[in-house]
Order: structure tokens, then C-alpha cells, then sequence
């Protein structure tokens, strides 16, 4: 067992159950053995490839309509373009290569990211050294605000609900009976006191069938209303990419992943990236709370399509080997086919009410 796996074992013995969104943070953002806090993640040598690493044509598709949409504001300036999450700071470092054709935008703004994983900013400060980085959204500075979460709200901890005879209960974690102290096995187990109030889970499911699974992420529904917020105040956009659903809809989808394979979610805490589907529906009451208005959800490779994704594949093969305009052909199906990401990856954006139309979410 991890050394994490260790910790939350003591926890548990002495604390009794804890939620699953506790788990997944402890996980995800444990400061010292978190999945996130040592190692990065990304690319055949990790666990998981993300949009960015498969072409450079998803940054600066991003960095072109984060231009569009700057220009279509009336060009604040100075602004704030920050990204959550960043990655290696991989689609950044390609969007603001996008950026440069753009008169007096680079000039404008203002670049910082939000990062917690000090593995991976030492990465971000390779690729893109003229950023300020924080490890909280709220420290970001004030003004017009341009910001890019790709793959960021679906690693935030979410709570489980299943629908018993007697009411919505929790799914917590505990230790089964063949725990030991040397070797504990966690496993998913039901509280026996309903929910207080069904109002934590979206009307869409309350009154789902017994046995029905809900999940919520209160981490990222004050996220989106943060962000919302401050879009709200001083104008500027949002830009959310993640796979998930438009809908709020019941179902089980915390998922973990070590070796590009799906693993058990609670075997071996630290030592693999857990993640669930983000619920967009959620997010854009969110949104909504905090005085935005969500454009979408709609599909990423619908998305992409609208953005040039076909005009800039053929721009590169123009130029490429015959082996490299291959790999531009993959990496484009991959990024935008149905039975790929361009279906299960959504995008969706916030503006003020009454900001200008956005690219790739017309009508």
C-alpha cells in the first residue's frame, strides 16, 4: 500500500468513514504524496494525454479565439489571461504563439496561471517563463479577465448520493474487514442517515429510481461561480473544456487511470489520477449565480470545426513529411470525432449578460 493509502487507512480508524470527495482530495492534493504534488502526469511516459499534447492545433485554435474574442470587447487593456490547471503550459505556450499576429494584444495582457502541483510548474516555467503563478484562484489580480480551464473541473473531488427506500444517503470510504494495519483496502460503503435536503442535487435527479447513483461537486460549482463573478464585474470571458455531460443525469463516472488504463478508483490512493464527468448543467447554474451567462455546452470537435481545425491541419501538411502529415490527420480525428473526444469533451463559455457573440457557439 502507498504511503498515502497509509495515512488515509489511520484516518479512517480513528475518525470513522470519510466522503469521497474527501478521498479524492486526499489523492488528488495531499501535500506531500498527492498524485498531483509528484509527478507529472502527462504524455506515454504518464497516465493520461491531454488535447494540448496531441497537436499543437488545439492552443492555437484556443489562443485564436480568446483573440477574437478580446477584439470583439473592444480590446481591453491591460487585461488578464490566465489558464487553470496548465499542464506543462503546453496550449498556452501555442496560443500566444497564435497571439502574435494579433496588433497590441501581447502587449495588453497580463499572463498568470493557477497552479498546485510544483512538479508540474516547474514544467510551465520551462515552456512559458513570463507568467505569474499562483496556487489560488482568488489571489489572481483584478480586471478584465480571459481564462482557459482545459481538463481542470473534472479532477475537482465530487460527493456520491444513492437513492435508497428511505432516501438520498452518501457513499463514504472505509476500510473493509480485511484491512490490516500493513495492507488496508478501502471500499465504498452507504451512510445510513438520509440527506437532510435533496436540495444539494439538481431537480433533474431527485426523484430518480431507488438504487440511481447522484454525483455533485460543490468545489467546482463555487469554482464556476467565482469565475462568473469576477467576469461579471469586470468583463472578459471564460473558456471550460472537459468531458462530461450537458445534462445533470444519474450514474457513477469517478474513474481512475495509471498507465493510460483504468484502474480500481480506491486501490492505491496517490499512485493514480482520479477524475469524474463534470456536470455542465451544474456549472452554468453556477455560472448563473454568480451574475454570468454560459454559452453552451456544445462538442469539442464541433467546436474545433467551427474554429478552423480543417483549414489549419491542411496548412500544416502543406509543409509536412509525409509521415508528419499523417500524424496531423490522426491527431486532428482525435480531437474531433465522434467515437474519439469530439463528442464526450464539451466546451462551454461565460461572458457578462449582453457581451458580443462568440465564435464556435452561434445560435
Amino acid at each position: 500500500m502507498t504511503a498515502l493509502g497509509q495515512h488515509i487507512a489511520r484516518l479512517i480508524s480513528e475518525t470513522g468513514p470519510i466522503s469521497v470527495a474527501h478521498f479524492m482530495a486526499l489523492a488528488l492534493g495531499h501535500p506531500k504524496h498527492g498524485y498531483y504534488m509528484t509527478r507529472d502526469p502527462l504524455g506515454a511516459q504518464g497516465d493520461f494525454t491531454t488535447s494540448p499534447e496531441i497537436s499543437q492545433m488545439f492552443g492555437e485554435l484556443i489562443g485564436l479565439w480568446i483573440a477574437e474574442t478580446w477584439i470583439a470587447q473592444d480590446r481591453p487593456s491591460p487585461f488578464i489571461l490566465a489558464e487553470l490547471g496548465p499542464g506543462r503550459g503546453t496550449l498556452m505556450a501555442d496560443a500566444l504563439r497564435a497571439l502574435r499576429a494579433v496588433p497590441g494584444l501581447l502587449d495588453a495582457l497580463r499572463l498568470h496561471f493557477v497552479e498546485t502541483s510544483p512538479v508540474l510548474a516547474a514544467a510551465q516555467k520551462q515552456n512559458v517563463p513570463n507568467a505569474t503563478w499562483h496556487d489560488r484562484f482568488d489571489t489572481l489580480p483584478e480586471g478584465p479577465l480571459f481564462l482557459i480551464a482545459n481538463e481542470f473541473f473534472d479532477a475537482l473531488p465530487i460527493r456520491q448520493f444513492v437513492r435508497m427506500e428511505r432516501g438520498w444517503c452518501e457513499r463514504f470510504v472505509m476500510l473493509d474487514d480485511d484491512s490490516t494495519a500493513d495492507v488496508p483496502h478501502f471500499v465504498p460503503a452507504i451512510t445510513p442517515v438520509p440527506l437532510a435536503s435533496d436540495d444539494l442535487l439538481s431537480p433533474s435527479v431527485r426523484n430518480a429510481p431507488v438504487g440511481s447513483l447522484a454525483e455533485v461537486s460543490p468545489a467546482s460549482g463555487a469554482f464556476a461561480e467565482d469565475i462568473a463573478a469576477r467576469i461579471a464585474r469586470h468583463g472578459g470571458a471564460a473558456l471550460i473544456i472537459d468531458y462530461g455531460h450537458a445534462k445533470s443525469a444519474v450514474g457513477d463516472t469517478l474513474q481512475a487511470l495509471r498507465a493510460h488504463k483504468f484502474v480500481d478508483a480506491f486501490e492505491t490512493p496517490g499512485e493514480a489520477d482520479l477524475t469524474a464527468h463534470v456536470d455542465f448543467e451544474a456549472l452554468a447554474l453556477a455560472a448563473k449565480a454568480g451574475g454570468a451567462l454560459a454559452h453552451g455546452p456544445v462538442e469539442q470537435g464541433a467546436f474545433l470545426h467551427t474554429l478552423g481545425i480543417k483549414e489549419r491541419a491542411e496548412a500544416l501538411k502543406a509543409k509536412a513529411t509525409p509521415e508528419q502529415a499523417r500524424d496531423i490527420d490522426v491527431a486532428e480525428r482525435r480531437l474531433t470525432a465522434r467515437d474519439e473526444m469530439g463528442s464526450l469533451f464539451k466546451v462551454m463559455a461565460l461572458t457578462r449578460p449582453g457581451a458580443p457573440g462568440l465564435a464556435g457557439f452561434e445560435g
